[in-house]
C-alpha cells in the first residue's frame, strides 16, 4: 500500500488518520471536542477543500489579520524609535510583499501558511497608548464585523453558500484605517498659513498640494475621505515630493476657502425648517471678478446688427417690457457716470433724459426723452411715450455737473413725475463706482440624494447668471448650486434667497411659484384664466377657449385673490376658501399653510373657555395680523420686484414638449402595437440615417424594451424620426399627430430667429395643428392635459425671451448628478450643510483656476499664481472635467486625411480614376494632378461633413441658375502637391434636385436625381454651407430599411440646422400648413362628442348606484351574501349565443362603443354632479353590470 500523501501543516489529523480538520477555517475550535465532529472532513477531500470558496474566504481573513498585526507592530516600533524611518520603511515593504490569496490556490502555496493561535493575539506591551489603540481597533473590528463577517454569518445561520462582499466604501475605509494606524511621519509646517504670493502655485505651497485639491473637487469624480487617504499613501510610497498628511491637506483647503471661497449661510424658513445656502452675491461677484467670464457678460439690452434674435437680451422683455429701473442704470462715459431717469446734456446743448441703455453696432446707445425749454424757461417733455435713440458718447454733462454749474432748468408742472426721480437714488448706492445689474435664473427641482433606487427627496436650488450668453449657460461650469434641503420647499428656500438678492428676475417653470391650483383644477393654467367647471369646458365656447390663450393673469391679481382667501380663512370656515380657490384657480402652496393656521387659530380662540370676544372680533384680530405680516405670509415669488410668475415662467422644451406632448403620443402609439408591428418598428428605427441629426447612437432594442420609461434623450430621437417609421402600423389620427408634433419640435429648436413675425406665424400654425390632431384622437385630452393648453402661450414666451432653447432646463437636470455625488459622500445627518460646503469648495477652486481675483484680509486684490492659472489652459482634460468646454475654432474648408492601417502609405489618385471624371466641371481641373482621400471637410457652419453626408453648398459653376446646390458627398480629396492659386481641397458631390411640391403624406420636400441620372459636381470644400438630415422614402420604395428607388425626404423634423434649412429652401416647401381650416366649427363638433360621452359616463354611474341599491335591498338566501350570489351568476355560461352579462368599468364603455357594442343600462339616477372628476382622470369607479350584444367574431 503506497504511503499517504503529506498534507499541509495547517491540517490536523484525528486518531484514525482518516479525517482531518483545517485550522485556517476552524482554528478557534481548540481543543476539539466530540460535539464539533461535523467540522472534520475526509482526508481524501482535503485538496477539494483547499480549492473551495469557504477556505479561500478564511485564508483571506487570515491574510488580513496578518497585515493588521504587522501594522500594529510597525506602530509600536515607531513610538519606541520615532527617528528610525528606515525601519518603518522596511515594515511597509514587508507588508506590501505579502502574497494575495487567489480564488484557487495550489497545495504548495497552502504549505506557506504557518498557523498559530498566537498570531491572532496582540502581544502585551508597556505602551498604554498602543494598548488603548489596539483595544479600540479590536472593538471596532468586532462591532463592524469587518474581518469575521463570513464566520459571523455562518454562526447565525445566514450564509447562503456564496461569499459575502463588502461595499467599495467599506473597503476604502478598511484600507484607510490601516494606513492611519501606521502613521508614517511627514515633515510639514505647523501652520496652515498661505505661502508667499510670488509662489508659482499660490495659494498652494506646492504643485502636489494644488493637484490634490483639484482632484478632491472635481464635480463628477467625487472621492471619499478614505480614498483620499489611500491616494496620499500611494504618493508617499512612490516617493512623490511634498506629499501632505490628510489632516494637513484639509487644513490648507479650509484656509484657502475661508479667503477665496463662497460663504455658506445657515437659514431658517418661516415654517421652522433649517437649511444652508451658498451666498448668491458672491457667486455672481466671482463672475465679475474673473477676466475669463467678465468678457462675456452683457449689461445692456442689445439690438442685433443683422436683426437675428439669438439671446435673451435681443428679445422684447429686455428691450421694451422690463422696468427701466431694473436694468443696468448707469453708463460710464469718458469723464462721468450717466444714470437713467436723470437730466443730462448732449454735446450740442440739447437736454435729454435717458430711459434705457442699449448696445448697437458695438457701441452703447440710449433711449432718451427729448426735453424742450419753452419761452418761459420751463423744461417740459412733449411726448413721454416716445423715445429717441442717440449715441451715449454724445452725452457731455450729467445731472451732478448741471447741478454744480447751475445749469438745471425749472420743470413745468406736467413733468413733476419726472423731476421727483432726480437724481437717481442708485447713484448714492454706487458711491461713485460703476453700477450694473446682474440677472439670475432661479431653478428648483426635487431630486433623490441616493445612488440606489430608494427615493431620498431633496429640494434643490440652482441658478445661472443670465447676463452670460447661452453657449456658456448650457455648460455645467456656469451652473451654481444655491441650496438643498429634504425638508424646506422651493418657496421656503426662495424666501432666504430673496432676502439676499432682490434683483432676481426669472424663475423656474413651476405652477407652485405662480400660485396655480394645478392641472386638475377648474382653472388650471398659471398664465391665463381659461377654464371653468367640467360641464362648462365641454360646451362649445368653453372647449374652443382651451385651444387659445385666455385673459392673462397678473401678479397683482394673484395677490388680491390670496388676500381675499386669507380674509375668508379668518372667519374660520374652510369651505369658503375652497370655493374661492376652485372658482379662480388660484391656490398658493405657501399661503395655504397660513390659511390653515388662521382657521385653526379662529376655532382655538372661539373654543377657549376664557375667550370673551365675539366671532366678528376674533375675525377682525386675525385680519389685522394678516395685514401686519404680509411679508411673511405671501410667497417671495409674488413680492419680488420685476418678476411676474404668470409671465416670466416660459414654456420650456424638456418638460412640456419632450416629457409632455411627445410622451403622450408615444404612449398612445407603442401600446397599440402588435408583436409583429413592434418588430417592424424596431427594424425601421434601427435603420434610421443619423448623420445630420446630432443625436446619440440609436438603440432600438432598448427603446422598445423600456418603451414606458424613456427619458428626454430618447424622446428627442422619436420626435425627429418617428414619422418615417410608424407609417402603415398606426392609425391616420396617430400619424397626423406625429407629423404635427415633429414639425413643432423642430421649429422650437431654432437657436436663432431671423424674421420674428414670420417665425411666430409658423409657430402659431404648428401649435394649432398639434392641438387639433390631439383633440381629434381624444377630445378629452384638451381638458385633462394642461400641457396641451400651455402650447398656446408659446408665441408670447418667444416674443419675450427669444428662442426657447435659451431657457432650456436640461443643463440643470444634468447638474443633478453633481449634487448626487456630494449627497452620497455626506454624513446624512446634516445633508443641507455638507452638500452646500462641498459645492462651495468647488466654486472656489473653479474661480482660482480661471484666474479670478479676490480680496485678502487687507482688502488687496490678489489671484492665484501663474502655475494655477495656466494649468487649466494647458490641460484641456481638466477643463472638460470641470464642465467648461469651448468649441474649437475650425477653419472653414479644412480637411482631415483618412486614417490608414499601420505600415500603409497614403493612396494617391487622379480625378480621371474616380467618379469625378464625369463631373460637370471636370474640365476645370488638371487630370494629371494626384490627390489624397480625406475623412471629412469643415463647412461654413463649423461642422464636420463626411462621405455620404447631405450638404448645401455654393455652386462653383459660373452663371448658375441657382447659386445654392445640394447633394450627397461621394468623397473628399486634397492635393498631394498643391500648385499655387489652386483649390487644395475639393468635395465630389452627387447632385440632387428638390421637387417643386412637397410630399402629400409626409409634408416634406422631396429629393430626386437630376433627370433620373447620377450627376457629379466638384466643389471646393470652402463652398460647403451646412449639412442636413435626409431619410429614404421607404414607403414609396416598398422597402424595410432602404431600397433601389432613389427618392428621399429632407427631414424637416430634424433639430440640427433646422433654421438654416428653412432659410435656404423656398418658403412654399417649409411653411406649416393648417390641418383644419374652420377650427371653431371643428372644436364645436368635438365638444358635442364630449357631451355625448359624458352622458354615457353619467349613465354608467347611475347604473352603478342602482346596482349597489339592489344588492343592499335584496335579502340573502341560504346564508350567502348577495354579492357572492351575483358573482356566481355572472360566472355562469351565457343564456344565448352572443348576449353576455359582463362586468365592466365605466372607462371601458368607450372602448366597447368603438367595437360596435350596444349598451343597455338600468337608467337609475345618480346624485353626483357633472363637475366631479371624470373616471378618465384616474379615479377608481365601481364595476357596473352591462348587457352587451357583440358579434361572434369579436367574441
Amino acid at each position: 500500500m503506497p504511503p499517504k500523501k503529506a498534507l499541509p501543516n495547517f491540517f490536523v489529523e484525528d486518531t484514525t488518520d482518516s479525517k482531518v480538520l483545517c485550522t485556517i477555517c476552524h482554528g478557534n475550535t481548540q481543543p476539539f471536542p466530540p460535539l464539533s465532529a461535523k467540522l472534520w472532513i475526509l482526508r481524501s477531500s482535503a485538496t477539494s477543500h483547499v480549492n473551495g470558496d469557504q477556505h479561500h474566504a478564511a485564508a483571506e481573513r487570515y491574510e488580513n489579520l496578518q497585515r493588521i498585526n504587522a501594522a500594529r507592530e510597525q506602530a509600536r516600533q515607531q513610538r519606541q524609535q520615532p527617528s528610525q524611518l528606515s525601519a518603518i520603511t522596511a515594515v511597509d515593504a514587508r507588508i506590501r510583499s505579502e502574497p494575495h490569496v487567489n480564488a484557487r490556490i495550489d497545495m504548495d502555496q497552502v504549505d506557506a501558511y504557518k498557523f498559530s493561535v498566537d498570531d491572532f493575539t496582540l502581544h502585551p506591551t508597556n505602551n498604554e497608548i498602543l494598548d488603548a489603540q489596539s483595544e479600540r481597533l479590536d472593538r471596532e473590528f468586532e462591532h463592524r464585523g469587518l474581518w469575521n463577517m463570513h464566520a459571523m454569518a455562518d454562526a447565525l445561520g445566514l450564509h447562503s453558500g456564496e461569499p459575502l462582499e463588502t461595499t467599495e466604501d467599506q473597503e476604502d475605509a478598511l484600507f484607510a484605517e490601516i494606513l492611519e494606524t501606521v502613521k508614517v511621519p511627514t515633515l510639514e509646517p505647523s501652520t496652515s498659513s498661505l505661502p508667499s504670493r510670488n509662489e508659482v502655485f499660490y495659494p498652494y505651497d506646492s504643485k502636489t498640494m494644488f493637484l490634490l485639491d483639484t482632484l478632491d473637487n472635481l464635480p463628477r469624480l467625487q472621492i471619499s475621505n478614505s480614498l483620499m487617504r489611500v491616494f496620499l499613501w500611494i504618493l508617499r510610497e512612490l516617493g512623490a515630493p511634498d506629499v501632505p498628511s490628510f489632516d494637513h491637506l484639509r487644513d490648507i483647503q479650509k484656509s484657502i476657502r475661508s479667503r477665496s471661497g463662497i460663504p455658506t449661510i445657515p437659514a431658517k424658513s418661516y415654517f421652522g425648517n433649517v437649511f444652508y445656502i451658498n451666498d448668491p452675491r458672491h457667486l455672481i461677484a466671482q463672475d465679475w471678478a474673473s477676466p475669463e467670464v467678465r468678457k462675456h457678460i452683457r449689461v445692456y439690452p442689445e439690438i442685433p446688427e443683422d436683426g437675428v434674435i439669438r439671446e435673451i437680451w435681443h428679445a422684447q422683455k429686455w428691450r421694451k417690457d422690463m422696468d427701466c429701473d431694473l436694468l443696468s442704470p448707469m453708463y460710464e462715459g469718458r469723464r462721468a457716470h450717466f444714470y437713467v431717469n436723470e437730466l443730462a446734456q448732449m454735446e450740442d446743448g440739447r437736454y435729454v433724459i435717458p430711459k434705457r441703455w442699449v448696445t448697437f453696432l458695438q457701441e452703447v446707445y440710449a433711449d432718451v426723452l427729448i426735453v424742450e425749454i419753452d419761452d418761459s424757461g420751463f423744461a417740459t417733455v412733449l411726448n413721454k411715450e416716445s423715445t429717441t435713440l442717440i449715441k451715449a458718447s454724445e452725452l457731455s454733462c450729467n445731472y451732478l455737473d448741471l447741478e454744480h454749474d447751475g445749469g438745471l432748468p425749472k420743470w413745468a408742472d406736467t413733468c413733476a413725475d419726472l423731476s421727483v426721480k432726480m437724481p437717481n437714488p442708485k447713484r448714492a448706492l454706487a458711491e461713485g463706482d460703476p453700477l450694473y445689474t446682474s440677472f439670475v435664473e432661479y431653478f428648483s427641482d426635487d431630486v433623490s440624494g441616493n445612488r440606489t433606487k430608494q427615493w431620498n427627496k431633496h429640494w434643490n436650488v440652482y441658478m445661472t447668471h443670465r447676463n452670460l450668453p447661452r453657449q456658456l449657460l448650457q455648460q455645467e461650469f456656469h451652473v451654481h448650486f444655491v441650496s438643498s434641503s429634504p425638508h424646506a420647499s422651493t418657496t421656503e428656500q426662495y424666501g432666504k434667497f430673496k432676502e439676499i438678492v432682490e434683483s432676481t428676475q426669472r424663475e423656474p417653470v413651476k405652477s407652485e411659484i405662480a400660485a396655480s391650483i394645478g392641472a386638475k383644477g377648474n382653472f388650471p393654467c398659471r398664465k391665463c384664466e381659461v377654464g371653468g367647471t367640467q360641464a362648462e369646458k365641454r360646451e362649445d365656447e368653453g372647449y374652443h377657449a382651451l385651444f387659445e390663450s385666455g385673459t392673462p393673469r397678473s401678479k397683482d391679481g394673484i395677490i388680491r385673490e390670496l388676500e381675499k382667501q386669507l380674509h375668508l380663512a379668518c372667519s374660520g370656515v374652510a369651505q369658503h376658501v375652497k370655493d374661492s380657490q376652485s372658482a379662480t384657480g388660484i391656490k398658493d402652496a405657501y399661503a395655504q399653510h397660513w390659511i390653515q393656521d388662521l382657521i385653526s387659530r379662529f376655532h382655538a380662540t372661539k373654543s377657549d373657555p376664557k375667550n370673551t370676544k365675539t366671532p366678528e372680533e376674533i375675525k377682525a384680530d386675525l385680519i389685522q395680523w394678516v395685514m401686519d405680516n404680509r411679508d411673511k405670509i405671501y410667497s417671495g415669488f409674488l413680492t419680488t420686484d420685476g418678476f411676474d410668475p404668470t409671465k416670466d415662467t416660459p414654456v420650456e422644451i424638456l418638460h412640456t414638449i419632450l416629457l409632455g406632448i411627445i410622451k403622450y403620443i408615444w404612449h398612445n402609439t407603442h401600446t397599440s402595437f402588435s408583436a409583429t408591428q413592434k418588430l417592424t418598428y424596431l427594424h425601421r428605427l434601427q435603420a434610421t440615417e443619423t448623420d445630420g441629426l446630432s443625436i446619440h447612437a440609436i438603440r432600438a432594442n432598448y427603446i422598445m424594451q423600456y418603451a414606458g420609461s424613456l427619458i428626454g434623450t430618447q424622446f428627442k430621437i422619436l420626435a425627429q424620426t418617428n414619422i418615417f417609421h410608424v407609417r402603415g402600423i398606426v392609425s391616420e389620427e396617430q400619424f397626423s399627430i406625429w407629423r404635427a408634433v415633429g414639425e413643432l419640435s423642430a421649429l422650437l429648436g431654432f437657436p436663432e430667429i431671423r424674421n420674428l413675425q414670420e417665425y411666430l406665424a409658423d409657430i402659431k400654425v404648428a401649435v394649432a395643428n398639434v392641438l387639433d390632431t390631439f383633440a381629434k384622437l381624444d377630445p378629452s385630452k384638451m381638458i385633462t392635459k394642461i400641457k396641451l393648453h400651455l402650447l398656446a402661450h408659446i408665441p408670447d414666451d418667444i416674443t419675450s425671451f427669444g428662442p426657447l432653447v435659451g431657457v432650456a432646463t436640461e443643463i440643470y437636470e444634468c447638474f443633478n448628478a453633481v449634487f448626487c455625488y456630494c449627497s452620497i459622500l455626506s454624513n446624512h445627518l446634516a445633508p443641507s450643510r455638507d452638500i452646500a460646503l462641498q459645492l462651495a469648495d468647488q466654486e472656489g477652486l473653479k474661480h482660482q483656476l480661471i484666474g479670478g481675483w479676490w480680496q485678502d484680509e487687507k482688502g488687496e486684490w490678489i489671484r492665484a499664481g501663474d502655475g494655477v492659472r495656466q494649468y487649466m489652459c494647458e490641460q484641456p482634460v481638466l477643463r472638460k472635467l470641470l464642465g467648461w468646454t469651448e468649441k474649437p475654432a475650425l477653419l472653414i474648408g479644412s480637411v482631415r486625411l483618412k486614417a490608414l492601417p499601420k505600415k500603409t502609405s497614403q493612396k494617391l489618385v487622379r480625378l480621371s480614376e474616380t467618379l469625378a471624371a464625369g463631373a460637370l466641371n471636370y474640365a476645370s481641373f488638371d487630370a494629371d494632378v494626384q490627390w489624397h482621400y480625406c475623412k471629412y471637410a469643415i463647412s461654413e457652419s463649423s461642422e464636420e461633413c463626411f462621405e455620404s453626408s447631405w450638404v448645401f453648398c455654393k455652386s462653383p459653376l459660373p452663371n448658375a441658375n441657382n447659386p445654392i446646390v445640394l447633394g450627397r458627398i461621394s468623397f473628399i480629396l486634397t492635393l498631394a502637391a498643391p500648385p499655387p492659386d489652386t483649390d487644395e481641397e475639393v468635395v465630389v458631390l452627387e447632385l440632387f434636385q428638390v421637387l417643386s411640391e412637397r410630399d402629400p403624406v409626409f409634408g416634406m420636400p422631396v429629393l430626386m436625381r437630376r433627370d433620373g441620372e447620377k450627376t457629379y459636381l466638384i466643389v471646393p470644400s470652402k463652398n460647403l454651407k451646412f449639412k442636413f438630415n435626409v431619410q429614404h422614402d421607404c414607403t414609396t420604395a416598398k422597402c424595410t430599411a432602404s431600397g433601389p428607388l432613389d427618392r428621399y425626404f429632407i427631414n424637416m423634423h430634424a433639430f440640427h440646422n433646422a433654421h438654416l434649412v428653412r432659410a435656404t429652401l423656398p418658403r412654399s416647401l417649409t411653411v406649416p400648413l393648417p390641418i383644419v381650416d374652420d377650427r371653431k366649427a371643428f372644436h364645436s363638433e368635438l365638444a358635442s362628442q364630449l357631451r355625448a360621452t359624458a352622458t354615457v359616463k353619467k349613465a354608467s354611474k347611475e347604473a352603478a348606484a342602482g346596482t349597489r341599491k339592489r344588492k343592499c335591498g335584496e335579502g340573502n338566501t341560504a346564508g350567502q351574501p348577495k354579492a357572492k350570489q351575483a358573482r356566481k351568476k355572472k360566472a355562469a355560461a351565457p343564456q344565448s349565443g352572443t348576449r353576455l352579462v359582463i362586468r365592466l368599468k365605466p372607462a371601458q364603455v368607450q372602448a366597447a362603443m368603438r367595437k360596435g357594442a350596444a349598451i343597455f343600462d338600468s337608467g337609475e339616477e345618480d346624485s353626483s354632479s357633472d363637475d366631479e372628476e371624470d373616471d378618465w382622470s384616474g379615479n377608481e369607479v365601481d364595476d357596473v353590470d352591462f348587457v352587451l350584444d357583440i358579434s361572434d367574431s369579436e367574441l
